[in-house]
């Protein structure tokens, strides 16, 4: 099903888009590839010289491990307008890609593939056969021959191999669900702990307590289920112990063992001796994907951009947050249940915390995350939408690269999106008052609510509508006839509804005044306190107290 009443942002400009930056501090521990969608980006790594990344630029980034205790390291700049996208590497690529800073040409037609990685990169989302060896082709050198695709959906450990158990503790978990992302990052405890605003003592014992593993034991087993699915993608024994995070073969090969009873090597072999063996699991696809994206940094002939980005969807699975997911292109749905809503393009739907859902994409769809809401900042018990239209799209990817990436503005406030949303959120709401089925007189009511921050409206709405005038009398009479209003009775509620849905969020009195058109607080307080007979203060209070 699509949600009804999926209200349409307005009044159709988003705010400018301000500079962002990205410093050493913001722990830069392996290789970035920045793409420049539009603006400029600025990129210095130590003392060297300023790259200068324009619109259709990328630029490849070497990892610095020294980045977190020094100022040797890289700052990323952008200039206000510039939407321009961080692309991790493994940690273990750094040998396969460039040693220095490189500027290269994205090829055109590139432009969704890299967006939908990013997402990729940042979302539950599973690219599974997101990067197919037909892509690899494309990007590979001349000359060199690509192995053999392995086969899909198969499960490529050994017999008997589970990994390891995820911690609950909010800290411990985010350092885990990092590491199974990328194993190869090799941090001590002391600075994963720093990442995670935690003490190296209680991330130990948080593992330890949750999982029946040492911080150590727990990174080993990790790091050896990533080995056993690169092996079974057809990657060699000193590509996997790069990938994640061994010193030498060597060192792979004894864990190796220790845990399999076998070589690296043996495994492998034993492996694709089976029919139908092997796997490209999304851990591996992630990594053949940052192989597609070095072989475009080195390819001196332009590669043959792809010619459709595959569906992909997330597993079953609940957060504690929610989360607001926008359609950029494409479709997808939301599954909650045995009820699917439908998301298009444009649209943004909150997905409400602690609901088992499935989120999905179809063929040739991308979307982006846009941010998140605790439950205390935002009460939401089902999905909600509000579309978004195209003249919004640059806006909102800067806000989910600022939500999701190191690279935001000084000044960055992950509340903003929600701030943003809210605005949206509460005139959708304001469609609960009584609406005109007269299609001309819809449409009047439709604007009038995209317009409802404008100053004087409030002023004129409550004085009676003056300002409705320009109205015609035959729309005047639908109103009337249909809402049981007059039209400026009717904007003055919608206003009151807004501003309601506002302070039940959480927003300021004199904020909520200044959002739905009003120039002084005392004006507004006196109105909402004729409609809905409590002070804007009292109302608040009130709703606060009847959510605890």
């Amino acid at each position: 099903m699509t949600l009804p009443s999926a209200f349409t942002a307005g009044p159709g400009r988003p705010p400018p888009i301000p500079g962002a930056r990205w410093s050493p501090a913001d722990a830069h521990v392996r290789p970035l590839l920045l793409w420049v969608r539009t603006g400029t980006a600025h990129v210095r790594l130590g003392e060297g010289p300023t790259l200068h990344i324009g619109a259709g630029e990328g630029a490849w980034i070497p990892a610095d491990g020294r980045a977190e205790t020094s100022s040797d390291g890289w700052t990323i700049t952008t200039e206000p307008g510039t939407v321009a996208f961080p692309l991790c590497a493994h940690a273990g690529v750094g040998a396969r890609g460039l040693p220095e800073l490189t500027r290269f040409d994205v090829p055109s037609g590139w432009q969704d593939w890299l967006i939908q990685l990013f997402n990729l990169q940042v979302t539950p989302f599973s690219g599974r056969g997101y990067s197919p060896e037909s892509i690899a082709q494309l990007l590979r050198r001349p000359g060199v021959r690509p192995s053999a695709p392995p086969a899909l959906g198969q499960d490529p450990g050994p017999e008997g191999f589970t990994p390891p158990e995820m911690p609950r503790a909010r800290g411990a978990r985010a350092v885990a669900e990092e590491l199974m992302r990328d194993p190869g990052l090799d941090l001590t405890v002391e600075r994963w702990a720093a990442r995670v605003l935690s003490s190296a003592r209680t991330l130990r014992r948080d593992f330890l307590a949750d999982t029946g593993l040492t911080f150590e034991q727990w990174r080993l087993l990790c790091r050896l289920g990533a080995a056993v699915e690169f092996l079974a993608a057809g990657y060699d024994v000193d590509q996997v112990a790069a990938l994640v995070g061994f010193a030498s073969r060597n060192g792979l090969t004894r864990a190796f063992k220790g845990r399999f009873g076998l070589t690296p090597r043996e495994f492998g072999r034993r492996l694709h001796a089976r029919p139908g063996a092997g796997g490209l699991t999304q851990r591996a696809a992630t990594a053949r994907r940052t192989d597609d994206l070095i072989r475009m940094v080195r390819e001196t002939v332009t590669p043959v951009a792809p010619e459709m980005l595959p569906p992909a969807s997330t597993l079953s699975h609940t957060n504690d947050i929610h989360v607001l997911s926008w359609m950029y292109r494409g479709s997808g749905y939301l599954d909650i249940g045995d009820r699917r809503y439908e998301r298009e393009r444009g649209v943004a739907t909150w997905i409400p915390a602690e609901l088992e859902h499935v989120t999905g994409l179809r063929e040739n769809s991308v979307s982006l995350p846009l941010g998140n809401a605790s439950t205390a900042d935002l009460r939401l018990t089902a999905p909600l939408q509000v579309r978004f239209s195209p003249a919004w799209d640059d806006y909102l990817m800067f806000c989910s690269i600022s939500a999701r990436s190191a690279l935001h503005p000084d000044t960055h406030n992950p509340r903003h999106i929600l701030d943003l949303f809210a605005e949206q959120v509460a005139a959708q709401r304001a469609l609960s008052v009584p609406m005109p089925t007269d299609p001309r007189a819809r449409a009047v009511a439709m604007e009038c609510l995209r317009r409802i921050g404008e100053p004087g409206g409030a002023h004129d709405a409550e004085a009676g509508g003056t300002r409705g005038a320009d109205v015609r009398a035959e729309i005047h009479r639908a109103f009337r006839d249909e809402t049981g209003m007059t039209f400026g009775r009717w904007r003055y509620a919608a206003r009151m509804r807004v501003a309601r849905e506002l302070l039940a969020g959480g927003a300021l009195p004199s904020t909520v005044a200044r959002r739905i058109g009003y120039a002084h607080l005392p004006t507004f307080s006196a109105a909402f306190s004729r409609f809905h007979g409590l002070t804007p203060r009292e109302y608040q209070e009130r709703e606060a107290a009847e959510s605890r």
